[in-house]
């Protein structure tokens, strides 16, 4: 089945993802959103002005191929760019989209596990089209209707509006001017002001009317007043007006293209990273000698082993299987230092490998890719909508309407109150002209555009526009400590022990039990006997009681890892080592005696006690959350300055949500910031949900926002990031608004003239688009 044949599947939900072509305004957005409403069996339609896409979610009967042709009985054009399949369950678009992160430590175990090749999405997706979705999302990319259509006309449309405005204004009188100015603008009013009057009979065709029916109306009423007045030997003729306005609203409209495209710079890098081509290993199946073969990325498969160079780029995610180098993820992921990898390691597709040659097994490709995943969030950001926008799609709706109307009683009273003909067609004809919705349909999506692709450059992924008005209302943020303050990699740092119990001893039996866990206290644990040289014996009956420890049965005896809490007795001695060192200690021992204390130890990351700073100057209250020991939390907490009081140690993983409930119950609107699986239920209590890079797929798919590095300083960009989009769209919004309400009753008053208000309508939407530009400039 092809893809303009899919299908929603019985009881699920499927998006597809379009280009539309033919959209001039916010009222042609906002007219193919309540076409395909009114479809039933489409659940949600959102059609984005700036970037020339449309999201629709539908179900079964409904087919793409109905879709696009609602689109195109409404005068639109629509290409599918890609369509998935998602469940019903809440949030799975934002999980689906959400991507992967590269790991930044070894793994634990010698080999990563085969990842397994995603299947195709319902609807007939064949694998092959993860690389063809890349290809129409670049495609689309690259349409830039600045260069296709209006250089050209405005390029006629200048040369010959000069010499109408001087004829006009400077040889009025000259016998053949009439005559001249009608050859010299006809062209202009049919030929170069062609594509409004095309846009205007498509939606007259509908019985729909947008701004380029205002713009077309406009420029041929005051085209055909002036023919008529020729004929009739009248001198006072409207040639010029017609001719300026068209080469004003062409020269708007071509500004506005090449700034759109500019705003697009962003995700088009992000589209621009990926390797195009990659040195696989075959083995020749005569010789059976392993050759190096220079493929097409779309040809690459999981399991394949690929060649990586110095100065290459990583073709796909994968896991490193021979050399050592370090690889700079920058482009990627933000993070401004390469990261070393060895055999073992796992490398993202799109970064950069700087010394050493790898050998690579490709593990995810196509859309499977972390790189994939970050284009997807991001576009699918930019095609979502704010409350912000939703009003002024609503204001746009019944705008141009109106504005037909308001033009009708303006010609009428002022011709009912004495004025002539030539006088009150002009002033209707400046009102048709001035009022133009642009402004308002931009002024969200370009600062969205613009500002999610400055995020992903800088490794911040914000999953919708909603998000941007939450980032707005956060006054308190907890951080999760381990993994986020510090960096998640604990080492053993000390061993305390009771009577004649050697720490050899004591480390075998508490490594022993710990291998049992993925904890990373049980890691570091036996991480360090690893480091000693210990072999560690079997174990038997392992369980664990998650926040608290674990047993495991060692030659029969059970022996107990964990808080003092699971013991019966715990000699002051150990108690007094835990008490005096800045760490997390947990207790080995067996008969519910506590043996021996070993102590691990986190680290701070190096840009943490700045990036709290940084958040206490965006306003913040920032709190500390970790199942750590009160004196472990409280040492870290005054190591990057957080207030003492602002401390929640010894928090169950269970109950990470209810702190967070509890501060919510305060007043308090809380961001959260994690990484763990544990952390999602928090993640998803929050107002705002904030993962980090390095944290799990489930810790991901609950936030609202990504942070692709390893940097606490990420969360700073995102918040600031955030708000400062969210500011842009406001500015953007009171402009366009301010605008259309004053210079509308300016025109019907007569206090304009239609040159003047076609170059302050091209004006208005050339600066709501530059003013979302000064995005690009974040972080610089």
């Amino acid at each position: 089945m092809s893809t303009r044949e899919a299908q929603a599947s019985p009881g699920r939900t499927d998006e597809v993802r379009l280009a539309i072509t033919g959209m001039t305004c916010a009222s042609c957005s906002a007219r193919i959103e309540r076409k395909l409403g009114k479809v039933e069996g489409i659940e949600s339609a959102t059609v984005n002005l700036a970037t020339e896409k449309a999201l629709v979610s539908f179900s079964s009967p409904v087919t793409v191929d109905q879709i696009v042709k609602e689109i195109e009985k409404t005068g639109y054009g629509a290409r599918v760019l890609d369509a998935q399949s998602t469940p019903t369950a809440p949030n799975t678009s934002a999980a689906a989209a959400a991507p992967t992160p590269p790991a930044t430590t070894p793994p634990v175990a010698t080999t990563a596990p085969t990842a397994t090749p995603a299947a195709p999405p319902t609807g007939g997706h064949a694998a092959h089209t993860d690389h063809a979705d890349h290809a129409d999302h670049a495609d689309h990319m690259e349409h830039t209707p600045a260069q296709d259509v209006i250089r050209p006309r405005l390029v006629a449309a200048v040369a010959l509006t000069i010499p109408v405005l001087l004829l006009a204004m400077v040889l009025p009188t000259f016998a053949a001017s009439p005559w001249l100015q009608f050859v010299l603008a006809t062209p202009v009013v049919f030929w170069c002001a062609w594509p409004f009057h095309r846009a205007a009979l498509v939606n007259a065709r509908h019985l729909a009317s947008t701004m380029d029916t205002l713009v077309s109306l406009g420029v041929l009423a005051a085209y055909g007043y002036s023919v008529v007045a020729m004929l009739f030997g009248e001198m006072h003729l409207y040639y010029e007006v017609a001719a300026v306005v068209t080469t004003f609203l062409l020269t708007g409209r071509f500004l506005e293209a090449r700034a759109k495209d500019s705003g697009k710079d962003a995700l088009r890098s992000l589209l621009d990273l990926g390797a195009k081509d990659v040195a696989v290993l075959r083995i020749d199946p005569t010789s059976r000698i392993t050759n190096e073969r220079r493929v097409p990325i779309e040809d690459l498969v999981v399991g394949d082993q690929f060649v990586v160079r110095p100065g290459e780029k990583v073709a796909t995610d994968g896991v490193v299987l021979d050399g050592q180098s370090a690889v700079d993820a920058s482009l990627v992921t933000g993070e401004s230092t390469p990261v070393d990898v060895s055999p073992g390691d796992a490398v993202t597709g799109g970064s950069i490998n700087t010394t050493g040659r790898l050998v690579v097994e490709a593990r995810k490709v196509g859309a499977d890719t972390m790189l994939a995943g970050i284009q997807r969030l991001v576009e699918t950001a930019q095609t979502g909508k704010a409350d912000v926008q939703r009003l002024a799609d609503r204001v746009s709706a019944v705008f141009v309407p109106a504005v037909l109307v308001i033009a009708l009683v303006t010609f009428v009273s002022w011709l009912a109150t004495g004025h002539g003909l030539s006088r009150s067609l002009a002033v209707a004809v400046t009102v048709l002209i001035i009022a133009c919705p642009c402004a308002l349909g931009l002024a969200t999506p370009t600062a969205l555009l613009v500002g999610t692709g400055r995020g992903a450059q800088l490794g911040t992924l914000i999953k919708g526009p909603q998000v941007l008005e939450d980032t707005r209302r956060v006054d308190t943020i907890v951080l999760d400590k381990t993994g986020t303050v510090t960096t998640g990699d604990l080492r053993l740092r000390s061993i305390a022990v009771r009577g004649r119990l050697s720490k050899k001893a004591a480390l075998t039996a508490a490594a022993a039990v710990e291998q049992g866990s993925e904890h990373p206290i049980a890691r570091a644990i036996v991480a360090g006997a690893a480091e000693a040289g210990i072999d560690l014996p079997r174990i038997s009956d392992f369980s664990t009681n998650p926040g608290e420890g674990a047993t495991a049965r060692i030659k029969g005896t059970e022996v107990t890892v964990g808080k003092a809490a699971l013991f019966e007795t715990v000699d002051e001695g150990l108690r007094s080592h835990a008490a005096s060192n800045a760490g997390t200690t947990v207790f080995v021992g067996w008969d519910g005696v506590a043996e021996a204390a070993l102590t691990v130890e986190d680290t701070v990351r190096p840009t943490s006690k700045d990036a709290i700073a940084r958040l206490a100057g965006l306003g913040l209250t920032v709190y500390l959350l970790t199942g750590d020991g009160e004196s472990n939390a409280r040492s870290v907490a005054e190591q990057v300055g957080i207030d003492p009081a602002r401390v929640r140690a010894d928090v169950l993983p269970a109950d990470k949500h209810q702190v967070v409930a509890e501060l919510q119950r305060e007043g308090k609107v809380v961001a959260m910031v994690g990484d763990g699986v544990n952390d999602a239920p928090a993640l998803a209590q929050a107002d705002l949900g904030l993962a980090m890079g390095s944290g799990t797929d489930v810790a991901m798919d609950s936030a609202d926002i990504v942070l692709v590095r390893s940097d606490l300083d990420a969360v700073g960009d995102a918040i600031d990031l955030s708000r400062q989009t969210l500011r842009v769209i406001k500015q953007n919004l009171a402009w366009a608004f301010g605008y259309n309400t004053a210079a509308i009753p300016l025109a019907a008053f007569g206090l304009l003239n239609p040159m003047i208000a076609g170059a302050t309508m091209a004006l208005s939407s050339v600066l709501v688009v530059t003013n979302s530009l000064r995005l690009r400039r974040f972080g610089r």
